[in-house]
């Protein structure tokens, strides 16, 4: 295909998203499945289009004055690829399966808007009942930060200790481009994509297979390095779904002591079965019943609480749910962790940690929410947050925002955004 007929399939699956409300991940599987003359190579590119399209949604149907699929696709050219409207319409010259070219009028607008500023609110591409909560999250740089939530993410990995060493994974993966995370200190980064390109597909690769990474972002990696697990500790992952952080835990424990991956749907635990054998983990054992806790009352060194959340922190990896959030969403997000966080209080031992997560950059699921548990729950008393990292992260100070936790950002950090906040059981 030419890059004619692949802005056209963008632009249909666009419309399928809009019009069905679905993932974009289930709309492009779908357009794949009934176009399956399309190469892996057009399919990338398709699929590149698609979602840098939706990460710049706001910033996209602005230059256009409206948000048509056509709109979109043509801005995310624009703004994301580097293209100008006139190596537009000479690409798409000659293509019978192209959309039309840009027209005059569209010219026109582009002309004036390419020439001008984006207002904040624009280019910090997010819906407008969500820019209060960033502005609150972030301050003045609120528009910074929340366009660096609409660019393409890395590829992270982290280097599983079981197995191997991070320079032997880097290594093995040289050919990929990879190189050392910046502050996670088992972490491997392989950097965004760029135009049509796709990232090496590392999990067909001898390296997976025999378990010595896993993929990660390193925001997820930090929290977990936070949490603190040792060798020997007794450790509940209490809302552990695929496990991603309970093999973190495993291999920083070196597989020593006991973590209790648990989560109150149990289907999201199917995949950890298989990661565990890969990994080499042994000592993650499965309660997925409620009655399988009873045991562990006051007894955890460590209880992890991922809990679920808006999800505002991965919107550079699933940008089409940051149009679908709503705020009725997030208030029933918030009262759902409220909850979570009670029942979980309960497993810590005396002088152990309540270790709060979230994949969120909003205070009322974050901050709020660890000082109002503080409010309804005693015994329990918030750690040093800047000892706290500058013990596991030293020379790295700065890097992240410290308050009644510690907050990550594609902006601040170069990782999803992320929330940790330790509590200690006194």
């Amino acid at each position: 295909m030419r890059m004619g007929g692949r802005l056209a399939a963008a632009m249909e699956v666009l419309a399928d998203i809009d019009g069905r409300q679905r993932p974009a991940a289930e709309a492009l599987r779908d357009w794949g499945g009934a176009h399956r003359f399309a190469g892996g190579g057009d399919r990338a590119a398709i699929g590149n289009i698609v979602y840098d399209a939706l990460r710049r949604r706001r910033s996209a149907g602005w230059l256009f004055d409206g948000d048509s699929p056509r709109a979109l696709a043509f801005g995310a050219l624009l703004l994301e690829w580097g293209e100008t409207p006139d190596a537009i319409n000479a690409m798409l010259d000659g293509d019978k399966f192209a959309p039309p070219p840009l027209e005059e009028d569209e010219l026109r607008i582009l002309r004036e808007r390419l020439a001008a500023d984006m207002p904040d609110e624009v280019r910090a591409d997010c819906p407008d009942w969500s820019a209060p909560l960033l502005r609150s999250a972030f301050g003045e740089n609120w528009a910074d930060e929340a366009a660096a939530l609409a660019r393409r993410p890395p590829l992270d990995l982290r280097a599983n200790l079981l197995k191997c060493e991070r320079d032997t994974l880097l290594a093995a993966l040289s050919a990929t481009g990879a190189d050392a995370t910046g502050i996670a200190p088992h972490g491997v980064r392989i950097a965004p994509i760029e135009g049509s390109g796709r990232h090496p597909n590392v999990q067909a690769g001898e390296a997976f297979a025999e378990g010595r990474f896993e993929v990660q972002d390193e925001g997820s990696q930090i929290v977990s390095e936070l949490a603190g697990a040792r060798p020997g500790m007794q450790v509940l992952d209490y809302c552990a779904g695929a496990g991603g952080k309970s093999l973190a835990l495993s291999a920083a424990m070196r597989n020593q002591g006991q973590i209790f991956a648990h989560d109150a749907l149990k289907p999201r635990l199917a995949p950890i079965v298989e990661r565990i054998k890969r990994a080499g983990s042994r000592n993650i054992q499965i309660a997925a019943g409620a009655s399988e806790l009873g045991p562990l009352e006051d007894r955890m060194d460590i209880v992890l609480v991922d809990a679920p959340c808006t999800g505002s922190g991965t919107w550079r990896r699933r940008p089409d749910t940051k149009w679908r959030l709503t705020r009725q969403q997030l208030d029933a997000r918030i009262a759902e962790q409220a909850e979570i966080l009670d029942m979980a209080a309960r497993y810590v031992k005396p002088g152990g940690l309540l270790a709060y997560v979230t994949c969120s950059v909003f205070a009322e699921e974050n901050g709020e929410q660890a000082e109002a548990f503080l409010e309804r729950v005693p015994g329990f008393t918030p750690q040093d947050h800047a000892a706290l990292w500058k013990h596991h992260f030293p020379g790295q100070e700065g890097r992240a925002g410290i308050g009644m936790g510690v907050s990550l950002s594609p902006g601040r950090t170069g990782t999803d955004g992320f929330y940790f906040c330790a509590l200690r059981r006194t």
